[in-house]
C-alpha cells in the first residue's frame, strides 16, 4: 500500500499503509525501504538503490521527501553513496556468516564493490607462533599479508600462512586480483569441504591504524579461520581484521531441547 497521509492506496512492492496524523511520513518511507531493501526489493542485482527520482515516483512522493528517507539509513550504515555511481546496500556481511565459505574478493564483488588489494608481505618464514605450526603441520610455511580494498577504501587487512607447497604454487600468480579458492579449486585440484572460524573484538595497534586510516584504539572486527579439504588437510590459516562499520556478524540459532 502506498505511503500517504491521507487516504490509503495501493502501491508497489507491498509499502505500508500509513494513516492521516501517524508518524512522519519520510520515516515511514525509511522504514518501508529498510524492509523492502532486506526483502530484495528497490536494489538491483550490484546492491544500488534506485534512484531518488525512481523512489519517488515508487512511493508517489517529492525527492526531498525521499532524500530525508535515505539519509538516517546511510547515516547508519545500511547504504554507502558514491559521487558518479549512486546508493550502495553496503558489504556488511563478508562471509555470508550463516554458512557459506566465501573469500573476500568474491563477497566484495557480489556486493557491488571492486575488490582491490595492496600486498605488505610474501614468501617462506619460520618466524611464526606455534598456533600457525600446529594448525598447518609444517615448520616452514608461505605467508601473505595484504590490504584489501572495496573500491578505494581499505577496509580489511588479511595475513594468511599456507603449506610450502601451495605456497609456491600461489606466488605464480597476481596476488592483487586472485581469487582463492577459486584457485584451489580450479587451478590446483583441492576439494574445499568447510572452515573453522573464531571471531572477536579487536582494536587497532599502530600499525593497523595507519593502514585503515583509523585511530590507535579503534575497535576492529577479528576473524581467525582454518580451510580444509575433503581429505582433512589444512589449505589456509587466514587472520584478518576489519573495520566493522562495513560488516556485521549475523548467526542463525536454533534452541536445544
Amino acid at each position: 500500500m502506498a505511503v500517504q497521509t491521507h487516504k490509503k492506496k495501493s502501491a508497489p512492492l507491498g509499502s505500508d499503509v500509513v494513516a492521516e496524523g501517524s508518524t512522519p511520513l519520510h520515516v515511514q518511507i525509511r522504514e518501508s525501504i529498510r524492509s523492502q531493501v532486506r526483502d530484495g526489493k528497490l536494489i538491483d542485482a550490484t546492491g544500488r538503490l534506485m534512484t531518488e527520482a525512481e523512489l519517488g515516483r515508487h512511493f508517489s512522493v517529492s525527492r526531498i521527501t525521499i532524500r530525508n528517507a535515505i539519509a538516517p539509513l546511510v547515516n547508519e550504515g545500511m547504504f554507502d553513496r558514491s559521487r558518479g555511481r549512486g546508493t550502495f546496500l553496503r558489504s556488511n556481511q563478508p562471509e555470508n556468516w550463516v554458512g557459506h565459505l566465501m573469500g573476500f574478493s568474491e563477497t566484495i564483488r557480489d556486493a557491488g564493490y571492486q575488490a582491490g588489494a595492496k600486498i605488505l608481505q610474501q614468501g617462506m618464514t619460520n618466524r611464526h607462533d606455534p598456533a600457525v605450526r600446529e594448525q598447518l603441520r609444517e615448520r616452514a610455511v608461505w605467508q601473505l599479508r595484504r590490504l584489501r580494498f572495496a573500491d578505494d577504501t581499505p577496509i580489511a587487512i588479511e595475513h594468511a600462512f599456507y603449506p610450502p607447497d601451495i605456497g609456491l604454487e600461489l606466488e605464480k600468480r597476481d596476488l592483487i586480483s586472485i581469487i582463492m579458492y577459486r584457485v584451489f579449486e580450479d587451478e590446483l585440484g583441492f576439494a574445499i569441504k568447510d572452515a573453522q572460524q573464531t571471531i572477536s573484538a579487536d582494536l587497532a595497534d599502530a600499525s593497523s591504524a595507519k593502514l585503515l586510516g583509523v585511530k590507535v584504539g579503534s575497535p576492529l572486527l577479528a576473524i581467525e579461520r582454518v580451510t580444509f579439504s575433503k581429505d582433512g588437510r589444512a589449505l589456509e590459516l587466514l587472520r584478518a581484521v576489519y573495520l566493522p562499520k562495513y560488516f556485521r556478524l549475523s548467526i542463525s540459532l536454533t534452541r536445544r531441547h
